[in-house]
């Protein structure tokens, strides 16, 4: 069996982390050629090529296995000298992948329950909630909000609620797009609004209304975050999904109605971790879950066929 030395498993992470060679050597203190030469051994070892030498550099499918051991390492060793009363390293880093919409709205408020003592750092991955298993999965983080509830190998899976987002637009917005023919027929031709180019939500309730017969309009706004978002709805730019907790005071003032009042859909989002027995990891993931509980909706209030349940 091939031993994996510590520094160079540690300059592999360093590597990723920073992006650079010369970053990585900087954060180590060593010479970038000491960088290079690490990787360059334990590729060697490996007997596989472990990043993918681009910028920012990127672990290979072999460089994810290592990453993930290099990060739990870290977890566990740092757990180790807190416990031992070794506190030279400073606090303890968790790094977590949340979707915007999460961020925007209860995540945040969540992370102020968790006690600090002792003092905790996170360092947060903003990043869709379809994609954040991604990050799970090439050891970038060790914990995310996702909507996969499919467990990343080695990784434990819970879920935290239903998100739901309510089919929104401005009053002039309708009147000027949606008001002359019924909705499924003028819907699928009005401007909207998506966060990305990855985020099909709209599509797939626009879908849901036409019984799958078209998808959204060509006539897409990118606003790619979380407020911007939901301005851009209230601006009348175009109509979108607005998360509930966004929604319900624009619904109340009447800067916002409901397309179809009743209807909405519900996005479920799972708390995704690695298996490890770190007593930081572990006391966020409660606090995380505590909050969820208050924030998004149970799984039994899914409801009727009318409601939209999105994976």
């Amino acid at each position: 069996m091939t031993d994996l030395p510590l520094d160079q498993v540690r300059t592999l992470l360093a590597v990723v982390d920073e992006g650079t060679f010369d970053a990585a050597a900087a954060a180590l203190h060593i010479t970038p050629s000491a960088v290079s030469q690490r990787i360059k051994i334990l590729e060697q070892r490996t007997g596989r090529v472990l990043l993918m030498r681009t910028k920012p550099v990127r672990p290979t499918e072999s460089g994810q296995v290592v990453v993930r051991f290099a990060r739990q390492l870290a977890a566990l060793e740092r757990d180790t000298q807190q416990a031992l009363g070794i506190t030279g390293e400073g606090p303890a880093r968790l790094s977590i992948a949340v979707n915007a919409d999460s961020l925007a709205t209860w995540f945040l408020p969540a992370l102020t329950r968790v006690p600090q003592d002792p003092p905790v750092c996170f360092e947060l991955h903003r990043e869709d909630e379809s994609h954040t298993a991604t990050l799970l999965r090439e050891g970038r983080v060790l914990a995310a909000v996702t909507s996969s509830a499919e467990p990343v190998t080695g990784c434990s899976v819970r879920l935290l609620g239903l998100s739901r987002y309510l089919p929104v637009a401005s009053p002039r917005f309708v009147a000027r797009h949606l008001s002359a023919r019924p909705l499924e027929h003028c819907l699928p031709e009005a401007p909207l609004i998506v966060f990305d180019r990855r985020d099909d939500l709209q599509d797939r309730f626009a879908r849901s209304l036409t019984r799958g017969r078209t998808a959204a309009g060509p006539i897409r706004h990118h606003v790619p975050t979380s407020e911007g978002y939901c301005d851009a709805v209230a601006a009348g730019l175009g109509w979108g999904l607005v998360p509930e907790p966004q929604s319900a005071p624009l619904l109340r003032s009447g800067a916002l109605v409901e397309l179809v009042p009743g209807r909405w859909v519900d996005v479920p989002l799972y708390w995704q971790q690695w298996k490890l027995d770190v007593p930081a990891l572990a006391l966020v993931a409660e606090t995380i879950a505590a909050a969820a509980a208050e924030s998004l909706h149970p799984e039994s209030t899914r409801g009727p066929a009318q409601h939209d349940r999105l994976p």
